[in-house]
């Protein structure tokens, strides 16, 4: 399953480091950050509980970007 979130982000390397952070995720098969879109989409893998991956995802971004923010 895929799905497109809407993000807010300060700048390219911020959504850089965001995108690496999601794919790291358990749960996560890929994930696609565009800081000009300022969207993130993820393919999830088989199985996974959506909502408990991307609470995750956003748990990680925050690690690396904490004034990052994805609007689940």
């Amino acid at each position: 399953m895929k799905k497109t979130y809407k993000i807010d982000v300060d700048c390219a390397n911020c959504a850089n480091l965001m995108e690496e952070e999601a794919k790291k995720t358990p749960g996560v098969k890929d994930a696609v950050v565009s800081f000009m879109t300022l969207k993130m989409k993820v393919e999830f893998e088989e199985g996974a509980d959506v909502n408990t991956v991307m609470q995750n995802v956003l748990a990680n971004c925050k690690k690396a970007e904490p004034d990052c923010e994805v609007f689940l």
